[in-house]
Parts: structure tokens; C-alpha cells; sequence
């Protein structure tokens, strides 16, 4: 598997290769310890409950295909703009389709790797997601 990012350019798509290999330690590397996620508009969460929410996501078997729109880095801080896409037949047999256009924050560790430190994956949508 793919190490973590050096670039913040390359966040999104080691994010996808982890997220895809179904492995939730791999995928919790991408996160600082701190970081926070907003699973749904409005609903950020820390902690354990980051993990919990992305395993809901990679639970569904489905793989997630990600877009990079704009990535502005500063220093040691960058934004990702990401269009995503997870779609297809889950393990349960039912079709699949949740989508965002991310809104996220980066930020390189000491070790020179790139982890999310804000990770809003419905960007400004409002409504709560249901999939």
C-alpha cells in the first residue's frame, strides 16, 4: 500500500487507495490525531467517531473514485477541493450511490507527510445524506 502523501496533491488519491483496500487502520493514517470529519452537513465530529463514520462508508464494499478540482497549499497548509464518487453494488446487493464535492484542509506532519486536519467530504451541502 501506498505510504502517505508527500505532496498534498497526492492526499486524494492515497486517500481513495486506502479507503478501496477496505483496511480502517490504513485509512485512520490519513488523519491527524485531532482531526475532525463532517459525515454529514453540519455534524463534525473527532476522535474514534471519525473512524466510525468512515468505516461506515468502506463498509459498504463499494469503491470510491476521487476528482482533485483545486489543491492551494501554504507553507505547511493546503485546501483540497475533491469531487468524489462512491458507486456500485454493495455486499448486501444493493446499489450504491453517495457523491460530494470535498472541502479539506491538510497539513504536514513532522515527518514530511501530509494528513487531514479538516475533512468536510459534502463540501457546502446542507441537506443530510442518506445512502
Amino acid at each position: 500500500m501506498r505510504a502517505l502523501a508527500e505532496r498534498p496533491e497526492d492526499v486524494p488519491a492515497v486517500f481513495a487507495e486506502r479507503f478501496n483496500s477496505g483496511d480502517p487502520d490504513a485509512l485512520a493514517e490519513m488523519y491527524e490525531e485531532e482531526a475532525v470529519l463532517v459525515p454529514e452537513p453540519g455534524v463534525p465530529v473527532s476522535g474514534a467517531d471519525v473512524r466510525a463514520a468512515n468505516g461506515c462508508l468502506q463498509g459498504l464494499g463499494v469503491p470510491i473514485s476521487v476528482r482533485p478540482r483545486h489543491v492551494y497549499g501554504c507553507g505547511d497548509l493546503a485546501l483540497l477541493i475533491v469531487d468524489w464518487v462512491i458507486e456500485g453494488v454493495g455486499r448486501d446487493g444493493q446499489t450504491v450511490h453517495v457523491e460530494g464535492a470535498a472541502t479539506d484542509v491538510a497539513r504536514r506532519g513532522e515527518d514530511g507527510r501530509w494528513r487531514y486536519v479538516v475533512d468536510n467530504p459534502f463540501g457546502i451541502r446542507t441537506e443530510p445524506v442518506c445512502f
